[in-house]
């Protein structure tokens, strides 16, 4: 099969496309002829060499895919032959074919297509764990979510709306922030010519919001303890301006904050499967009324994985880049 393997640690050229044996299925796993396989920032860390394999995954990245079910693993009950699903995995999505436990796959949702629907798993599966399990978002909580307009942001927006919760949203530029407003945000946040922290407290009448759901971290992070209300949640998903602050930890005390965050690749088979089965309990159906719709920026064939990373690091796309052998 083709594959688009790193071939050593840098810039997009060092991905390169490569002849590798087609993966075979082991004891509950399924082999997925590859339609669609969506981009994440491990992808990033991965190429430049940062961010350290699991051990026992393959060189070839990608976190993400849909496509078919071409065989199964002897124990598997939950799949045909021929079936349309979208999984999580571990790696090894940038290619004609991939393996995935049978726990991280999901049926592709109503009236989703294949190539959609492989910018699907890793991002609902991270915003599900985060903002609506450890964030505990409730209906009628107002929520901020940091970079509001990437894969993870038109998500959150969407799943937060569909539950009930009043959304404002930061980005950089005033395109983006009109499809924040699109996806449902309330008041979506310029942070090139607004402060997140006064509109917030605006939009509040000086409340604060109970949940924030950041991307972010570094110099955001003294804001937001003080911006969060009694009893509001800090959720991160990634640190990319700073892991290391100086703030004001009386907020946390004074106001009763929770502050967590999580990773979803180092977490076992059986977690990620909880995590598949709520989304297909609890989100899913929300494709089929149009509550929720995939948010594809662009598609790329496998040979132009390359471009789709420069793409993805320039910050110029709004939701989901996509890779389709």
């Amino acid at each position: 099969m083709d594959a688009v393997a790193v071939s050593q640690p840098g810039g997009p050229e060092v991905l390169k496309i490569v002849k590798r044996p087609v993966p075979e299925a082991a004891p509950g796993e399924i082999l997925i002829r590859v339609a669609s396989a969506g981009l994440n920032g491990a992808d990033i860390s991965q190429r430049k060499g940062t961010y350290a394999m699991p051990p026992g995954v393959t060189d070839i990245p990608g976190l993400e895919v849909a496509g078919s079910v071409v065989a199964l693993g002897p124990g598997v009950e939950t799949f045909v032959m021929g079936d349309e699903v979208c999984a999580l995995i571990a790696g090894g999505g940038y290619a004609e074919y991939a393996m995935a436990p049978q726990e991280q796959c999901m049926p592709v949702p109503a009236g989703v297509n294949l190539q959609d629907a492989g910018g699907l798993p890793e991002t609902f599966c991270t915003v599900w764990t985060n903002l609506m399990d450890r964030g505990g978002l409730k209906a009628g909580e107002i929520v901020l979510i940091q970079g509001g307009s990437s894969g993870i942001g038109c998500t959150a927006i969407q799943m937060a709306k569909a539950f009930g919760a009043t959304v404002l949203a930061t980005a950089r530029t005033d395109v983006k922030c009109s499809a924040m407003t699109r996806l449902g945000a309330d008041r979506a946040i310029n942070y090139s010519t607004e402060k997140f922290f006064e509109v917030c407290q605006v939009f509040t009448d000086g409340r604060g919001v109970d949940v924030i759901l950041d991307i972010v971290g570094g110099p955001y992070i003294p804001m937001e303890l003080e911006l969060l209300a009694f009893g509001g949640r800090l959720v991160f998903v990634n640190l990319r301006a700073g892991r290391i602050v100086e703030a004001d930890f009386g907020h946390i005390h004074a106001k009763h904050l929770i502050i967590t965050g999580s990773r979803l690749r180092p977490r076992s088979i059986e977690e990620k499967g909880d995590i598949c089965r709520q989304l297909v309990k609890q989100v899913w159906p929300r494709f089929a009324d149009g509550t929720i719709k995939p948010e594809t920026y662009r598609i790329f064939p496998l040979a132009e994985a390359p471009e789709a990373h420069r793409l993805m690091e320039s910050s110029d796309h709004i939701g989901k880049i996509i890779l389709a052998p």
